[in-house]
């Protein structure tokens, strides 16, 4: 397993019905061990989303050695990938392809904070609602929460995605896939997966659903540029805002939002999963029999296509 990351500094895009965007994406994950291994057991949560932007036309995956692939739905249905090589080898290639289409979410509610009360918020938000890592408290928190008052959760959460970047520098290497909300706060530094973690923290403390949200991020120039680019796994957050019927009984909304980059989550976020953290979503996760170590290459390449060209009957 490793940390997502993505460069910071993506310039804020505006909302609105744009066409849909077209992409093809590769994982490529690969695994030298020094000895031979044996009974190597993995599950992989790499296949994009289906949801109401986005959905996934096409998906492949390869195994080297050759492997037989089961496929489930986790309890929070996320597609798993899971299988087991139990032959000697002593290297592991994971080739995954597919091809999205996406387009932009709609604009978020409205809603008050009264509404975060009401039946139908609580009932969406469940276990993302609970509190999480700040309990016992961690020392450093009260400041930026009490920077997040706004008129309506809607602003909280637009504002959070200043707050969080303008008091934190992106800097990957000084924090691990393991890290906590308190080991950010002491280093002032960490990279996508930790700004999320804190990001959880300060939403559930205002009352807020939310979670955490693993996926891939077409991270182009706004000018254009290249039509293929060399990515990272990324993560954002979902927030959960209550409906504006004025009565608490609109349908809340899950809403992206991408604190490392500054914006609220659109087009070019191509969304896996999600879960409380970033333990429910790792992009693959596995164990293996034998004293041997392994050497880890990823690399995700995603590509921008001609919707004509990638229209399917």
């Amino acid at each position: 397993m490793w940390p997502s990351a993505t460069s910071p500094g993506r310039p804020r895009r505006e909302r609105g019905g744009e066409v849909p965007l077209h992409f093809a994406i590769r994982y490529l994950t690969e695994y030298l061990y020094n000895a031979p291994v044996t009974d190597n057991l993995n599950a992989l949560r790499v296949r994009p989303a289906t949801t109401s932007s986005q959905r996934c036309d096409e998906f492949h995956t390869r195994i080297e050695p050759e492997a037989r692939v089961s496929r489930h739905l986790d309890y929070f249905g996320t597609e798993v990938l899971e299988f087991g090589i139990p032959t000697a080898h002593d290297q592991l290639t994971i080739d995954v392809r597919a091809r999205v289409v996406t387009s932009e979410p709609p604009e978020p509610p409205e809603g008050t904070w009264e509404s975060l009360g009401s039946g139908a918020y609580l009932d969406a938000a469940g276990e993302f609602a609970l509190p999480w890592q700040d309990q016992p408290a961690i020392l450093g928190l009260e400041e930026l929460h009490e920077a997040l008052e706004a008129d309506c959760p809607l602003e909280t959460l637009r504002l959070l995605c200043e707050l969080v970047p303008d008091s934190f520098e992106y800097r990957p290497g000084v924090t691990y896939v393991g890290s906590s909300v308190g080991d950010l706060l002491k280093v002032g530094a960490g990279v996508c997966q930790d700004f999320v973690h804190l990001s959880l923290v300060l939403l559930r403390r205002q009352g807020i659903a939310a979670r955490y949200v693993s996926g891939y991020l077409w991270a182009a120039p706004e000018d254009g540029g290249s039509d293929s680019l060399e990515v990272d796994t990324h993560a954002w957050l979902e927030a959960l805002l209550p409906g504006t019927d004025g009565d608490g009984h609109a349908e809340p909304m899950w809403v992206g939002a991408d604190p490392t980059n500054r914006r609220l989550a659109g087009e070019t976020h191509v969304k896996i999963g999600h879960g409380r953290f970033y333990a429910d979503v790792p992009p693959v996760k596995g164990l293996y029999l034998g004293g041997a170590t392994s050497e880890l290459t990823a690399a995700v390449t995603m590509s921008r296509l001609d919707p004509q060209a990638s229209a399917r009957a």
